[in-house]
C-alpha cells in the first residue's frame, strides 16, 4: 500500500511540472555607460597646498547617479600615437614625484596634481592644455574583476563584451 501511495505521489508531482507557460517576465537591464571629454584643461596653483588643481563640471546632458563611478582618462601622445591612461597616474621627475589624481561627486570632477616637491615651477607641460576624458559607470561594472579598466582601450573591450554600450558627448 505504501508503495502505491509513494507511486500516486511521484505521478502527481510529475504532472505538476506541466502547464500553460506564465506571464513573460520584465525585459533586462541595458546598462548604459557614459563617456565625455574635457580638451584645453588648465590646472591652477594653490601655494598654500603645494598642488595644482581644476574642477570641471559634468555635463548636463549627462547623468551621474550617487552610486556610479567615474573614470578618468588623460591624453598622452607618445611616438605620434594616442594613449589614454587611468588616474591616478605618477611621474618620476628629477625633483621627485607627482600624480594625477581626482574625486568626484555626481555633479563635477577635481582633478589634482599633487608631489613631493614644490611644485610651483612644476613644467607647464603637465599643467596646461590637458585632455581629459571621463567615463561614467555603474559601480557594480567598475568592480568586476574581469573588467581591466587600467587603459580607455581595454576598457572598450570589456564593454563590447558585456551588455553595455558608451555614450559620447563633447561638451
Amino acid at each position: 500500500m505504501k508503495k502505491f501511495f509513494l507511486g500516486i505521489m511521484i505521478a502527481a508531482g510529475l504532472m505538476a511540472c506541466e502547464g500553460d507557460r506564465g506571464p513573460q517576465g520584465p525585459p533586462g537591464v541595458n546598462v548604459v555607460g557614459q563617456t565625455y571629454e574635457y580638451e584645453h584643461v588648465d590646472f591652477i596653483y594653490e601655494p598654500a597646498n603645494n598642488l595644482y588643481a581644476t574642477i570641471l563640471n559634468v555635463p548636463p546632458e549627462i547623468e551621474v547617479l550617487t552610486s556610479d563611478a567615474i573614470l578618468v582618462y588623460r591624453l598622452e601622445v607618445q611616438n605620434n600615437v594616442e594613449t589614454w591612461s587611468l588616474i591616478p597616474q605618477n611621474f618620476f621627475l628629477p625633483q621627485g614625484t607627482i600624480q594625477y589624481v581626482y574625486n568626484h561627486t555626481d555633479a563635477d570632477v577635481e582633478l589634482l596634481i599633487d608631489g613631493d616637491f614644490n611644485l610651483s615651477g612644476l613644467d607647464t607641460g603637465f599643467t596646461t592644455n590637458q585632455i581629459f576624458r571621463f567615463v561614467v559607470i555603474p559601480s557594480d561594472f567598475a568592480r568586476d574583476p574581469k573588467i581591466n579598466i587600467e587603459t580607455y582601450d581595454e576598457l572598450e573591450k570589456a564593454v563590447h563584451q558585456q551588455d553595455f554600450q558608451l555614450k559620447e558627448f563633447n561638451p
